[in-house]
């Protein structure tokens, strides 16, 4: 039997491969813009109309949160006319880590007047015509190579200037459609230029004004009330307002690391399958010096699979402090635990514009708790934010979280009664999977 080679070239010929996934670099300096950024204090979109300070408050303690990620979510070519930020947050407190609730994500939107009446317009066009002529197949939208001046307001690493979204597809614009426009109102009365047919002479039976009245009750008033009718997710409570108080009634804050370099990702040739009849040699001194119990902790870390391909994905690029895929999937730290059995065993859908957004349930992120629309992957903190975040901490006791993955409405719903124009706040999901302690004690 002839042996493996662990080195081998196959597939040197191929380079690199480029995935669909953005990274976003730390660094102390800001760029070109300041927006996106690890640390610091959160900036509001509309500074004299920031959110309750209920929402950055820890559901366990109470207290106020910290921010660990504020992100310029600003997608013109999905959301034209969209102003988006997200924000996550966590709370300092040690009695408070692997709760749910210690973290925290909203998502701040401003829609442009006119922007979703202009969006619902496009996406019942679109729709009409997908009716009349049975659309090709799809091609794979290929992201450019400039969502980081999009997201973070600088360069991308060896990229060119330009315009055009990365995620743009052709009906794009069609997701951005405000469920609430009048326009797109299912239940909002049609202007018809057909003539009415006459209702027939005989037997006229009287109208009944109080059944109707029923009936017309009975109806769903908004069209956030019919993606409901069959979603048995609860739906969220009016937020209390309260202010804020002053800075120096607030935690410290982190460090700032503006977010000020971005390329995609590129991963090594996939290496060669190892044969399933090849042999291993084992030092037979070495093993016995080894009790039983490490050999088996040894088994169970290969086993895990999930935390393996985490742990390998991000060697390639160790710096990465985010991972941005709008639509894409989560890389994932493990499969064992809520977050993994949650996400992992979910179908991936196609809502026909790109994205992939998983449905509420048994399996994938819980639908938006304001429209009832699905909820679709966005970003994710990985172990080296925490690296940067605590880089002026003395303390051996920091943060214990291996990812933060945020799950968004995939309409980018603004919040119900906020008009045009003006700055709404929505809490959106997410799923923390804390680091897995060892039967020693430790942390991988």
């Amino acid at each position: 039997m002839a042996p493996y080679d662990s080195d081998s070239s196959a597939g040197e010929e191929d380079d690199f491969t480029e995935t669909n996934v953005l990274l976003g670099y730390a660094s102390k300096e800001p760029g070109d813009e300041s927006i996106s950024r690890l640390g610091g204090r959160p900036e509001w979109l509309d500074p004299s109309n920031p959110p309750s300070a209920t929402l950055a408050r820890c559901k366990i303690c109470k207290n106020l949160m910290v921010l660990l990620l504020q992100l310029d979510g600003e997608l013109p070519d999905r959301f034209p006319g969209h102003e988006r930020r997200l924000y996550v947050f966590s709370c300092r407190r040690k009695s408070c880590r692997r709760r749910e609730g210690s973290i925290r994500a909203l998502r701040s939107v401003r829609i442009a007047p006119g922007s979703a009446t202009t969006s619902a317009t496009a996406k019942t066009t679109k729709d009409k015509k997908g009716e009349e002529k049975a659309q090709p197949k799809e091609e794979t939208p290929k992201p450019p190579s400039n969502l980081g001046e999009t997201l973070f307001g600088a360069k991308t690493i060896g990229s060119s200037s330009g315009s055009a979204n990365p995620f743009s597809t052709t009906g794009a614009s069609s997701s951005s459609s405000n469920p609430f426009a009048s326009g797109g109102n299912p239940f909002s009365s049609p202007t018809s230029t057909a003539p009415q047919e006459p209702k027939p002479e005989s037997n006229p039976e009287p109208t009944n004004d109080s059944s109707t009245e029923e009936k017309l009750k009975s109806l769903p008033r908004t069209f956030a009330e019919t993606l409901s009718l069959n979603n048995d997710q609860p739906q969220a409570a009016p937020t209390p307002p309260e202010p804020w108080p002053a800075e120096a009634g607030q935690p410290a804050p982190y460090p700032i690391s503006y977010l000020s370099e971005a390329d995609y990702e590129t991963l090594d040739p996939t290496p060669a399958p190892v044969p399933q009849n090849t042999r291993m040699d084992v030092d037979s001194d070495s093993a016995a010096a080894k009790g039983g119990k490490e050999d088996r902790e040894v088994f169970e870390s290969s086993m895990d699979a999930a935390f393996q391909r985490f742990a390998d994905r991000l060697a390639q690029n160790p710096e990465q402090a985010i991972r941005y895929e709008f639509g894409g999937q989560p890389l994932l730290y493990s499969k064992t635990d809520a977050v993994g059995r949650l996400l992992a065993p979910a179908a991936s859908n196609s809502n026909g514009n790109g994205v992939k957004t998983t449905t509420g349930g048994a399996g994938g992120m819980p639908r938006c708790t304001n429209c009832g629309a699905p909820r679709t992957f966005e970003v994710q903190l990985t172990p080296h934010a925490i690296t940067e975040l605590e880089a002026d901490e003395m303390s051996l006791e920091g943060m214990d979280w291996g990812t933060i993955i945020v799950g968004v409405c995939e309409r980018d719903c603004q919040a119900r009664g906020v008009a045009e124009g003006q700055v709404g706040y929505l809490e959106e999901w997410a799923g923390v999977q804390w680091e897995e302690l060892t039967s020693a004690g430790g942390k991988r």
